[in-house]
């Protein structure tokens, strides 16, 4: 028992969560015996691959994860939504979620929450707390409550994000080395924080292991140059995950997991360029970098990650497609997108995804009509500044992948069988003894 629940003379179950951005579960279970931390989870508790949601993309998978909701229900879609009713996009940030977060229900049970560097939470609550935002946040000053949360962060070098540009360099070493740092920051912060034992919820996130799986991926599954590089930072992730373990009481059940699966990437797919050459998309002139430029004729357009929106009669405001022929059209371009090869002959998509499948719940006015999830290998692009080819290369060789999440659950009675990242919420829930509404969410406990 912690030294807060001494204090207070209560038996209170608590929770200690850890994400770890875009970790593959079978990354980590092929070298169980190098990653002896992770592993004696999984053998003293539960854990195994889950599948994300679609699409797997962080600035939805995090508010999907964080709440247990679809984004039909978050309302974000995406690293760019677009506004109902207009051609105006908009980057999605913490006030942009429209679902309960987990930790706003821990604090309205009257459990203290400690939420660190979960992506898209800016700007962070005054409900909690401490928070500090992670992904999409500016500087620490205006990322942190309290200040005193701001004063300790800025007094130890904390990043709320590696450098990803030093990863488009052909030498990897400076990216190799921030990322390091970065990764050891976010260890001190959140060992700093476990220590002051006084929370019931403490959710922090690794993000750093997103950046080195977009640059060094390939150099790990291929035996590239930095495969060495790229073990050596997931066995310093693995100690830190056991030392964090260790620092925990037995009243705290520990839960790792990531928001979505890994893969090489060969391929960059621009789906605005395919659209383009196949007659669904046009621009009013040659001068087009947004959204707003396509022009009347336009009958369909992409935003990432391969999220296909039917320019529709009624819906955007100069829509083209009639809404008596939504389902007509929006078939024959899903046959077209699921017989799209790629250079080396295969199929582009493992499958096509219409939105009543996918989506449900009061923001579902702004769900793509189809997402398309990617075989490994093509990472789906935007855009619409234009490209000469459909397929190209770009400095990352490592994409996201919708199955192979990982999640691992410190607790005798977790099984993680058939399970996805809705699934996170209601188990967290239930880790702390927490009553609530289950048909309210999209996933169920697993314990």
């Amino acid at each position: 028992m912690g030294l807060f629940d001494r204090l207070r003379g209560e038996d209170v179950p608590r929770v200690a969560f850890f994400g770890i951005d875009g970790v593959p579960y079978s990354l980590l279970a092929d070298r169980f015996d190098e990653f002896e931390n992770l592993a004696a989870i999984a053998e003293e508790g539960g854990a195994g691959p889950i599948d994300s949601i679609v699409p797997p993309e962080s600035s939805a998978c995090w508010p999907s994860l964080t709440t247990g909701k679809n984004p039909g229900k978050t309302g974000v879609y995406g690293f760019q939504d677009r506004e109902v009713g207009s051609y105006d996009t908009y980057v999605p940030m913490g006030r942009d979620v429209q679902a309960e977060r987990v930790w706003d229900v821990a604090q309205d049970n009257d459990r203290k929450a400690t939420v660190m560097n979960v992506p898209v939470t800016f700007p962070p609550q005054r409900n909690v707390q401490r928070m500090v935002s992670g992904f999409l946040s500016p500087g620490i000053d205006k990322a942190a409550y309290p200040d005193e949360l701001a004063d300790y962060l800025q007094g130890i070098d904390y990043r709320i994000d590696a450098n990803a540009k030093l990863g488009h360099s052909e030498d990897k070493s400076e990216f190799i080395e921030n990322a390091h740092e970065t990764l050891d920051r976010r260890f001190e912060a959140f060992s700093h924080y476990l220590e002051q034992d006084d929370w019931d919820l403490f959710f922090g996130v690794f993000m750093t292991t997103d950046r080195v799986n977009h640059f060094l991926f390939e150099d790990y599954e291929r035996d590239g140059e930095y495969k060495e590089e790229f073990l050596d930072f997931y066995r310093k992730l693995d100690d830190y995950l056991g030392q964090l373990r260790e620092m925990l009481g037995d009243d705290v059940t520990m839960a790792v997991a990531s928001d979505h699966g890994f893969t090489t990437l060969d391929y960059e797919v621009h789906l605005n360029a395919w659209l383009q050459q196949e007659g669904w998309l046009s621009f009013e002139d040659d001068e087009h970098d947004e959204l707003g430029d396509i022009a009347d004729d336009t009958r369909a357009y992409s935003l990432i990650p391969g999220r296909i929106y039917l320019n529709l009669e009624g819906r955007e405001p100069r829509g083209s497609v009639p809404e008596d022929e939504y389902e007509a059209v929006r078939g024959e371009l899903k046959a077209e997108l699921e017989a799209l090869e790629g250079p080396d002959g295969n199929p582009v998509a493992e499958r096509v995804v219409e939105k009543e499948d996918a989506f449900r719940g009061d923001h579902d006015d702004i769900a793509p009509d189809l997402v398309v999830i990617p075989n490994h290998g093509y990472d789906l692009k935007a855009g619409f500044k234009g490209h000469d080819e459909v397929f190209g290369t770009g400095p990352r060789n490592g994409m996201h992948t919708f199955g192979n999440a990982s999640l691992f659950i410190d607790h005798p009675e977790a099984e993680i069988k058939d399970a996805d990242l809705l699934d996170i919420t209601p188990t967290i829930l239930d880790l702390l003894d927490i009553e609530y509404d289950r048909p309210e969410y999209d996933g169920a406990s697993l314990v």
